[in-house]
């Protein structure tokens, strides 16, 4: 199988293991667009365009479908361990291409490429923790309370799988949703972002090489999301929607489900709070705050948003803060030595320049940064905000973007309260050295997940995911291996 269209990634010094199909892959080929459309693809660090993808239809969708239905019976029949042996081969073959891949996040995404490599570490680990997973998918048999029969419940792949992923992460997002579903025994359609599509391709093809049989894995790209998605999920043989991104296409999307009572998985928007302690270790809190704020340069739904900082120690966090964010490097993600990269396009400059000039309209001061550099690029330097105030808009939208909002409290029950007063609920981070006193207020925090006293939540082997707006459902660990599953249940009598 070769692809007419592909794109060879200009490279320092490691040649590209293949030329990335960027086509369509659909059953066991890799095809054109039948209506000959492609997506440009532009690199966020000087505004070119890179190469282009093929622009799917919703015919496409539909034949991409009939591929994922062909291959189904057979991949759902597939002994366990044979599904693992292929997922070890996958999580092997992106390991080998670490820094190819992460050279390739950096161009079309804009990530520093320290970041892009640990995002292909973190995304090759899906696959070797589904390996081990999927010979684990045990059920359960006991008696029923009135003695009458046996209550067998056995576990069976939920069926074909459409999965969305975003453009922030574009290997990591993929992985987390195909490993558990072919971990399961399911097949699937990935619709990588229009903004990202090169990785998931790259991904795909690798995927291909290390055994995943033909129609397990298709990827369609598109330039109208809308009428694709919807065909494919008002067919009657797709059965699960797993869906990063944005609350409000989140919304859309379950909407669509709902006509067929689709299963649906939601990982939506974040405003994660960050609560630090008086009793907190200054320098731990500040390595935390890097972490939880400029991975990926902010461009993550965990990233901290929001930074409540107790009196006591306010103001020498804020300065060392500033001394850290202040001492980063911004540049193209290839460029050596560069910790802050360029954001995805003019629309996330707009958007985080707009939260800014709100809040300092409010009374807010820029300790840090806060004005967009001259040049090309879309670029946003590490800033700081002070003394942010309630009704400010960076408060209660995800910035996705550099910027630190810090607000100073007093009393721990208002800290609560006020990380707590919004519709999100995926992240958030709480610094005390009093273990106690920490972990009673991440039980109080309405999140899905909290980190304490450490500024990284994400893990294959962790539920990942959120309450309340922030979406339904859980990936990674077993919970989301259980997300691709039907428990079926049978009344045994002997």
């Amino acid at each position: 199988m070769s692809a007419v269209n592909s794109y060879a990634t200009p490279q320092d010094g490691q040649p590209a293991p293949f030329a990335i199909p960027t086509d369509l892959l659909i059953g066991n080929a890799w095809i054109a667009s039948s209506t000959g459309k492609r997506i440009d693809i532009l690199d966020p660090a000087n505004e070119q365009v890179i190469t282009s993808v093929a622009d799917a239809n919703v015919a496409e969708g539909i034949a991409a479908v009939d591929a994922a239905a062909a291959a189904a019976a057979a991949w759902a029949a597939t002994p366990p361990r044979k599904r693992a042996d292929i997922l070890l081969a996958c999580f092997h073959g992106m390991m080998e291409q670490q820094e190819w891949l992460a050279q390739l996040i950096s161009i079309e995404n804009g990530k520093a490429l320290t970041d892009a490599r640990g995002e292909v570490a973190y995304a090759a680990e899906f696959f070797r923790w589904y390996a081990e997973e999927a010979v684990r998918i045990t059920g359960d048999l006991s008696l029923s309370p009135s003695g009458a029969n046996r209550i067998l419940v056995q576990y069976q792949p939920i069926g074909i799988a459409l999965l969305i992923t975003p453009w922030n992460f574009p290997a990591a997002m993929a992985t987390r949703k195909i490993a558990p579903a072919l971990a399961a025994g399911c097949t699937c359609i990935l619709k990588p972002a229009e903004e990202t599509p090169l990785t998931a391709l790259a991904v795909a093809e690798i995927m291909r090489r290390a055994g995943v049989p033909d129609g397990v894995v298709n990827v369609l790209n598109t330039s109208d999301p809308g009428p694709l998605c919807s065909a494919i999920l008002h067919d009657p043989r797709v059965r699960k929607l797993s869906f990063t991104g944005s609350t409000e296409v989140g919304r859309i999307l379950l909407r669509e489900a709902a006509d067929s009572v689709i299963s649906s998985s939601m990982e939506l928007g974040g405003n994660a709070p960050f609560l630090i302690l008086d009793d907190a270790n200054l320098d731990d809190a500040i390595e935390g705050a890097m972490i939880a704020k400029m991975r990926n340069a902010g461009e993550a739904c965990t990233a901290a948003n929001r930074f409540y900082v107790q009196r006591g120690i306010h103001d020498a966090f804020v300065a060392k803060l500033v001394d850290r964010m202040g001492a980063m490097k911004m540049g193209p993600g290839l460029a050596d030595g560069t910790q802050c990269g360029a954001m995805i396009n003019r629309a996330a400059i707009d958007k985080i320049e707009s939260l800014v000039a709100d809040a300092v309209a409010k009374g807010a001061r820029i300790e840090l940064g806060g004005e967009t550099p001259a040049g090309g690029g879309f670029f946003y330097p590490p800033s700081v905000l002070s003394n942010v105030q309630p009704g400010s808009e960076i408060l209660h939208t995800e910035v996705f973007g550099p910027v630190a909002a810090i607000i100073p409290f007093d009393d721990p029950e208002e800290a609560i309260a006020l990380a707590n007063a919004t519709e999100y609920g995926l992240a958030a981070y709480v610094y005390s050295d009093n273990l106690k006193r920490a972990l009673q207020i991440a039980e109080r925090i309405e999140c899905g997940m909290v980190a304490v006293n450490r500024g990284l939540v994400s893990d294959a082997a962790a539920p990942f995911g959120g309450v309340k707006q922030s979406g339904l459902g859980r990936e990674g660990a077993h919970h989301g291996l259980l997300e691709y599953c039907e428990a079926k249940y049978i009344a045994v009598s002997w």
